[in-house]
This record gives C-alpha cells, sequence and structure tokens, in this order.
C-alpha cells in the first residue's frame, strides 16, 4: 500500500520498490528455455534436474512451473506431471488471431501519436531482421523476427500489451517447434514489412493494418503447411540447444 505524506501542503505517494524473487528468475529461466527449445515440445519437466542446474531448491521451482501452467506454457496431466505444451496446427490461427489484436491495437496507438522514435526503432529491428535473414541459422532469423514485432508493441507503451506480447511470443516459437516438419522460417525476408513500415512513414493505418493482416496470414499458412512454395531455413537436427544458467537460490521466495 501506499504511503502518503505532505510536504508544503501537496500528497507525495512513496511506493515500494519490488524485488525480484527467486520464483520471478525461475519463470524467466524457463520461459527462455522454452523459448530456445532447451525444454523441448512436449518434453516432460524433471524437478530434480532442472533444480539442480538452476541452482535453487524445488519449492520455488513449482511456484514457478505453476506460473507458466498458468500463462498455458506448461500443460499439468494427471498422474504425469508437468510438461511444456505443444501448438498444433489446429491452433495457429487462433494464435495469429490473438498476435493481431494485440499488434494492430499496438500499430493504431504509435501512428495515432505520429511517434518518429518507434519508427526509428522499427526500422532498426528490420534492417537487423535483413542481415541475419542473409545467413542460415534458423533460430537467429527467428528470433530477429519475433524481436520487430516485440518492439513495435513496446513502441506502443502499453505496459499490459507488452505483457500479452511476451506470452505471444514464446507460444509461437512452440508453435514453430510443434511443427511436424521441425522448426523452420523463410529463407527471404516478406515484403510486407517494407509495406507495413512504408504505410506508417505515411500516415496510412489502413495500408499499414493490412500489411500486418497479410504477413499473418502468410505466418499461418506456412506453419500449417499449405504454403510450400516459399523457400525456408530449418534448424539441423544435431543443433544443441542453450543449456540453463544457475541462479542464487534465496530465502526471499
Amino acid at each position: 500500500m501506499p504511503q502518503s505524506t505532505r510536504r508544503s501542503g501537496a500528497p507525495v505517494s512513496v511506493f515500494r520498490v519490488p524485488r525480484t524473487s527467486t520464483v520471478d528468475l525461475i519463470a524467466v529461466e524457463l520461459r527462455n528455455a522454452i523459448f530456445s527449445g532447451a525444454l523441448p515440445v512436449g518434453g516432460q519437466i524433471g524437478e530434480v534436474e532442472i533444480s539442480s542446474q538452476l541452482g535453487v531448491s524445488r519449492s520455488p521451482l513449482r511456484e514457478a512451473m505453476q506460473r507458466l501452467v498458468q500463462e498455458g506454457l506448461l500443460t499439468a496431466t494427471p498422474g504425469r506431471g508437468l510438461r511444456v505444451s505443444k501448438i498444433g496446427p489446429e491452433h495457429v490461427a487462433d494464435l495469429y488471431a490473438a498476435r493481431k489484436a494485440v499488434e494492430s491495437e499496438s500499430l493504431r496507438l504509435i501512428m495515432k501519436r505520429g511517434d518518429a522514435d518507434a519508427l526509428s526503432r522499427l526500422d532498426a529491428a528490420f534492417s537487423t531482421l535483413i542481415e541475419v535473414s542473409e545467413g542460415t541459422d534458423a533460430r537467429a532469423i527467428g528470433n530477429a523476427d519475433i524481436v520487430f514485432h516485440q518492439t513495435l508493441v513496446d513502441a506502443a507503451g502499453s505496459r499490459r500489451l507488452s505483457h500479452y506480447m511476451s506470452t505471444l511470443t514464446i507460444e509461437t516459437r512452440i508453435a514453430s517447434f510443434s511443427s511436424p516438419n521441425g522448426y523452420a522460417v523463410r529463407r527471404s525476408v516478406s515484403p510486407t514489412y517494407e509495406t507495413l513500415l512504408g504505410a506508417m512513414r505515411d500516415g496510412d493505418v489502413d495500408a499499414a493494418l493490412a500489411a500486418l493482416s497479410m504477413q499473418f496470414d502468410d505466418a499461418v499458412s506456412r506453419l500449417i503447411g499449405k504454403d510450400a512454395d516459399v523457400e525456408t531455413v530449418e534448424t539441423p537436427p544435431d543443433a544443441v540447444p542453450p543449456s540453463f544458467e544457475p541462479i542464487i537460490d534465496s530465502p526471499r521466495a
């Protein structure tokens, strides 16, 4: 609860600064592990192994895992424990519908205030995507694509939209990992990015929204296997995802 004091007749609210708990840190590590593939989709979560790798006790680990269950990133099955969730082709369209809602509103907010700084940040993210796409690292390309979209949402200045998007980006990666054809991304950058950025510079909201919608329609078609004509970059079968980084257990948890 905030405490109010008076100074020269004006109320001043003093808020406690929240400290990051062990549970918070573990939840971040688990999300990162799912995103990177260190925890594979459908894979069972081994409490003993993960707590040992992270250097934490099992109690805060269980609490952190329950957070991810609530977010839909982990699935609890009676008698079988927890597994990393899968997002099959039948759920991809719904996932991108949620992303479209969040990103479209972010786009409107940015364009409503004519945010030049947001455009500069998006231009930089797009340049990185172009550069990375010249290589053959599928996950690096996928990461750059997700950074572009997270930058779009963050630039809107809405804490809630950014929070929703952070979960949707992990779900997008899960959907890609869940594909029966393995993790793959477009080899060439979709022209919808340049169309989107051009429309934003011109202040054409409808054109920008149309470009975003087309981009998502293309992504859905590719992920459900209906767009076999698009050349892709695949992750090699023997690619080893990053492992957990140890964190310090704390009695604050």
